[in-house]
């Protein structure tokens, strides 16, 4: 018996790629909201307002401790108990758009801090408004600071995945589990899948650091 079936990744490479659509479409979807709540939520961690800036604190603290599995399976299994059924790829994306969005927001709070303090004083000084400072200022600045982290979180987000096979989501994990359990060889199924995610990370990391590049050009 080989190690490694290759015919068998060959002849079921295209059943299992076909997942691919769920994985990547979950993945950025999720990454897009979760951008737009960590942002939003990096400034109410950062508000003078104590309440907000608690609560803020509080939902990142809970976002971060609890495992992405636990969250998928409490939206998924834990809602039907209370009257809520969400469709699997919903609770899938609810679920990775509210953890992203605590890390995100993070990341976007600390780039946010490391724009110089002179930045914000120099444009407070010319009269403009706070939400011109944070956008047309400040953020162009953070965000060049900002990019390898948040490619950190869009490739841990892709593998992460991996876990929507648990709540039946047919991405390219699950596919392959359908193939390697009806063959009763898994190991040559998750050395493919192995290496259809590597594939797609290191696809990220090249547009990741093309994108470095291109804003370090505007420093």
């Amino acid at each position: 018996m080989n190690f490694i079936d290759f015919q068998l990744i060959l002849d079921n490479f295209w059943f299992v790629f076909s997942g691919l659509p769920y994985t990547l479409g979950i993945a950025l979807a999720s990454f897009l909201t979760g951008l737009v709540l960590g942002f939003f939520i990096s400034r109410a961690r950062m508000s003078d307002i104590s309440i907000l800036s608690s609560l803020a604190r509080f939902y990142i603290s809970i976002m971060r401790g609890v495992p992405m599995i636990v969250v998928l399976f409490v939206l998924y299994f834990g809602l039907p108990f209370y009257g809520v059924e969400l469709p699997a790829l919903i609770c899938s994306y609810i679920a990775f758009s509210l953890v992203s969005a605590a890390y995100i927001s993070e990341i976007f709070r600390a780039s946010i801090q490391a724009v110089d303090k002179g930045q914000w004083e120099a444009a407070r000084a010319l009269g403009l408004k706070e939400w011109t400072i944070i956008s047309k200022v400040i953020l162009p600045q953070a965000i060049r600071i900002a990019i390898p982290p948040l490619g950190n979180v869009i490739l841990d987000m892709i593998k992460s995945t991996s876990l929507m096979a648990m709540i039946t989501v047919q991405d390219i994990f699950q596919n392959a589990k359908i193939v390697g359990g009806r063959e009763l060889d898994y190991m040559s199924m998750y050395v493919l899948v192995a290496f259809i995610y590597w594939l797609l990370c290191y696809g990220f990391e090249i547009i990741q650091s093309r994108l470095e590049k291109r804003l370090s050009a505007y420093k």
